[in-house]
């Protein structure tokens, strides 16, 4: 009788839940010692330093990279003798950047000015004086060469202005006062050109000797436009080889600036021949009658070529 109430007092009593323990009670492991963290011969508390940064490689903008043009070499003249000279003519000629057909040389990707600065200032190129002498009235015989960056100096637009003097107050002289220069100011170049006959090789053909950029000059109340200074350009012919001019038409052109000067592509007028009174058409002819004359210039040497071959 008393072991069945002990046993039926054993399965009702219900077992009470084991209750976990909170995170504050659970132990935490043990932090490693500085000791056994730390390796022998290495500082801990400087960080690792960066490998050097890798360069920067830009894609190529295009399918096709441009190196025939950096790379051109000019075609050198054939060898002309005296004795060979069978006839010259020297001729003085603009050209004007504003007509159509030479508006490549002034496109703001490849200006024909800005390459000629840009030699000049590192003096690749040398600038020569037009300052007009006793020896050299025309001011285009190379005979001064200009230091190296006054050429910038004598590109912008300039005025000539009275020199004053102090005491007396009358005028001893003029200068020539610089303004800022702006390369779409420059709109006119001057070539100076020899036409020659070559009796060994039966060839008639210009050899270009200088060109000049134009800059209007104020004289009084007229302007009229003079040569900033003289480039000779059989010494540009190596560098402007590798500059290729820019097309409308077509962006691979493949012509230098020196192709478009030695094919003659490339609109201008006389504006003066060789004479015994060393005279300019200026000088003679006003008005429409000066494009008149150039073009009289023009053809009597094309006439001199084609009356040498009628029989």
């Amino acid at each position: 009788m008393c072991l069945a109430c002990v046993a039926s007092f054993a399965q009702t009593k219900k077992k009470k839940p084991r209750r976990k323990p909170t995170a504050t009670q659970q132990a935490a492991p043990p932090a490693p010692s500085t000791a056994q963290s730390a390796q022998p011969g290495v500082d801990t508390t400087k960080k690792i330093a960066a490998g050097p940064a890798k360069p920067f490689d830009a894609p190529l903008d295009g399918y096709y990279k441009k190196t025939n043009i950096l790379s051109a070499k000019v075609t050198p003249y054939p060898n002309l003798r005296e004795s060979d000279v069978a006839f010259a003519k020297r001729v003085w000629r603009e050209i004007d950047v504003r007509e159509k057909m030479n508006q490549y040389l002034v496109s703001p990707k490849q200006r024909l000015i800005d390459v000629l600065m840009t030699a000049l200032d590192a003096g690749e190129l040398t600038a020569y004086d037009p300052t007009p002498t006793k020896t050299d009235p025309g001011g285009d015989t190379f005979a001064v060469p200009l230091a190296q960056g006054k050429a910038r100096g004598r590109m912008a637009d300039s005025s000539l202005v009275d020199k004053i003097d102090k005491n007396t107050g009358e005028k001893i002289g003029s200068v020539l006062k610089a303004g800022e220069f702006n390369p779409d100011s420059i709109v006119k170049f001057r070539l100076k050109e020899d036409w020659i006959f070559d009796k060994q090789r039966s060839m008639f053909e210009p050899r270009i000797i200088g060109i000049a950029p134009l800059i209007k000059v104020k004289v009084g109340g007229s302007e009229d436009y003079q040569p900033a200074f003289w480039v000779y350009f059989p010494d540009a012919r190596p560098l402007l080889a590798t500059k290729e001019v820019v097309s409308r038409d077509n962006d691979n052109t493949g012509l230098s600036f020196d192709d478009i000067f030695m094919k003659r592509m490339f609109a201008s007028y006389v504006v003066k021949e060789s004479n015994d009174k060393d005279e300019r058409i200026k000088d003679y002819a006003t008005g429409i009658d000066k494009l008149y004359e150039s073009e009289r210039i023009k053809k009597k040497l094309q006439d001199w070529e084609l009356n040498l071959w009628q029989y």
